[in-house]
């Protein structure tokens, strides 16, 4: 990690980015009803604010050469030998998940006017999300493990009040309780690898952990690497902790777009970019990060092909693409940047689509069954044409964002020539054909063909506060590639946090890489028009299916797995717990409890308040202390 500055100008005031969603939040959840009229307008324009910041503490760090500016705040812990003060990092890395978190989240709050209008609770859906942003910022923008623990588990809190907003809808309910649970079991490994840390190193903060990792015994390092990942895969949905992902679909949309698309869920491939001081040190942690990337890969695309749920489909698109950033960063060095340029135009595209979802649910009476839809394309033009532009971009067509930076993790995972790049090379490239196909399959059942609306419908175009931001997303999924890999590259930006870039050898030239993916997307795109668009497609799904779809349906049958391994065998142990301490300590401690009763009641019956009663006793007992002793006596 490069030496830091002080921060002074603007950066001295980079809190403010924290400060101006969380004081939003606060407003509309502690102003009740009385925000209900301008609520969403001041939850918009706390986020619009940030963003504007947020550019200018970026041009403010470019035009210090990226060196990172260190803000101290307050000492937030001090105890014993623990020491913690609270402050921000604002580097060449936290600056573009600022960017991303804020632009993008920006043109969602937009959108949310327009979407939520007429929602009797809008004023409380955006103080969720203004207190979401407010969390994931301090996340990125914290200088020590513990400051990003605590932005952690505030995106955690305000995912599940945004997950369940519709919280009278059991599913709701029950999804947002799953993203919860989940989440705390990658939790618990973060927590547990920043103990670690304090009590080998003596510091959470980056600068202590990252100078003084090195000396740690490989065990240890190890040890540590496969805790942060386990918290990675946790909120960013990848195996085994992935299941909860496409449940959360139960939210408001803009919820999907904001949460599961462009940040929250891109956590995990921050904490793993992050901490890559320590990845570096693990070949081992390392290698597991790049075995969960291509399983999560193929879980992700191979699901999505058999969902009708138009977010579904988005969803497990979205588990399959975070999957290969975690196949990225899992490269070390090689991968980094190609990784986070990914998440970039991810943030995009998956964001557009995502809009462009509820745009089409808007238009049909919130139904997100594809094979109710059909012939929209012309109905929703503009919706049409920005979903068509982040589809081609999700795909990787020529030029266009996906393109640019699916191809370079590609190029990354061959370029270690070994049998595991070409392997992992070989399952990225699987990957591409898939998601060419699931995507194809939903443009097909959504705007093309016969139409297959319930009766009544009567499609229309979202109104202007939703078209825009869908219009600004679809632009960055047509040019964000080329800028952050070519115009003014990403790995040049991120020098002082990574290092110079590296020429690679190239095990096979890239030209040939973007001629092969190209050509197994175009595949999948030719095999889902002749499986979806020469054919008629049923309103209702078929029963008959082979085992594959049946398996794919059943997302892989991830959530059986979990039950049989980890949730039915908890309940057991948890039962068992329960008897033995009803049975057991309890028994005890209760059968105790009734001797003592027991006998005190039976000694208290002897007591009768009569004189004679006592005289007669005392007779008794000295006949019997005069017995012994003449019996002691005679002996």
């Amino acid at each position: 990690m490069s030496e830091t500055l002080p921060a002074d100008g603007l950066l001295g005031w980079s809190w403010l980015l924290i400060a101006l969603p969380l004081a939003g939040a606060a407003v509309l959840l502690l102003g009740g009803r009385r925000t209900d009229r301008w609520g969403h307008l001041l939850g918009t324009a706390t986020v619009g604010a940030a963003f504007l910041l947020a550019l200018l503490c970026t041009v403010q760090l470019a035009g210090q050469d990226g060196t990172p500016a260190d803000v101290e705040l307050f000492t937030f812990i001090a105890t014993g030998e623990l020491d913690v003060t609270a402050g921000l990092l604002f580097d060449p890395l936290s600056a573009v998940f600022v960017l991303l978190i804020t632009g993008v989240g920006s043109l969602i709050h937009v959108y949310s006017i327009g979407y939520m209008a007429h929602d009797p609770g809008r004023r409380r859906f955006f103080a969720y999300l203004n207190l979401f942003v407010a969390a994931m910022l301090l996340l990125v923008l914290g200088n020590s493990f513990v400051a990003l623990y605590v932005g952690w588990e505030g995106v955690g809190l305000a995912s599940y009040l945004l997950i369940a907003f519709w919280y009278t809808r059991p599913g709701a309910a029950t999804a947002a309780k799953k993203a919860f649970i989940m989440n705390r079991v990658g939790d618990v490994g973060l927590a547990l690898a920043i103990f670690i840390m304090f009590a080998q190193l003596g510091t959470t903060s980056y600068a202590g952990v990252f100078g003084s990792v090195g000396t740690l015994a490989g065990g240890t390092i190890t040890a540590i690497g496969l805790l942060l990942l386990l918290g990675a895969c946790g909120k960013s949905g990848q195996f085994p902790l992935q299941a909860w992902l496409p449940d959360a679909m139960e939210g408001p949309t803009p919820v999907s777009a904001l949460i599961h698309a462009a940040t929250m869920v891109t956590a995990g491939v921050y904490l793993i970019a992050r901490s890559a001081p320590i990845y570096d040190l693990t070949p081992t942690a390392r290698a597991v990060v790049l075995a969960v990337g291509a399983l999560t890969l193929l879980i992700g695309a191979i699901a999505g092909c058999a969902y009708d749920d138009i977010k579904k489909v988005l969803a497990y698109s979205t588990v399959s693409q975070i999957g290969y950033m975690f196949l990225a960063v899992g490269l070390g060095p090689a991968g980094y940047v190609a990784g986070l340029a990914h998440l970039l135009t991810h943030g995009f595209f998956k964001a557009g689509l995502f809009l462009g979802a509820g745009s089409v649910m808007h238009a049909m009476d919130d139904q997100v069954d594809m094979r109710r839809f059909g012939g929209l394309w012309n109905k929703l033009p503009v919706t049409f044409a920005t979903f068509g532009l982040g589809y081609l971009a999700l795909i990787g067509f020529p030029f266009l964002s996906g393109y640019y930076t699916k191809d370079a993790i590609i190029e990354a995972a061959f370029d270690r020539a070994d049998v595991w790049g070409w392997l992992l090379g070989g399952v990225a490239i699987l990957g591409a054909g898939l998601t060419a196909f699931y995507m194809t399959r939903l443009m097909l059942m959504t705007f093309f063909g016969r139409r297959r609306w319930t009766e009544g419908q009567h499609p229309h175009e979202a109104p202007a506060v939703m078209t825009v931001p869908m219009i600004l997303l679809a632009l960055g999924s047509i040019g964000a590639g080329f800028v952050l890999v070519v115009a003014t590259p990403l790995a040049d930006w991120l020098e002082p946090v990574f290092g110079p870039p590296e020429e690679a050898a190239h095990a096979i030239p890239p030209v040939v890489v973007a001629a092969i993916v190209t050509g197994v997307a175009a595949i999948g795109v030719l095999a889902a028009w002749l499986f979806v668009g020469r054919r008629e497609v049923p309103v209702t799904a078929p029963v008959r299916v082979s085992p594959v779809t049946r398996a794919a349906r059943h997302a892989l049958y991830a959530d059986a797995v979990n039950e049989s391994l980890f949730m039915r065998p908890g309940q057991w142990l948890t039962r068992a717990l329960v008897w033995v301490d009803n049975r057991g300590v309890d028994g005890a401690v209760n059968g105790l409890a009734a001797g003592l009763g027991g006998s005190s009641s039976r000694l208290g019956r002897a007591q009768t308040g009569f004189v004679r009663t006592y005289a007669l006793g005392m007779l008794g007992g000295a006949v019997v202390v005069a017995g012994a002793l003449l019996a002691v006596t005679a002996g």
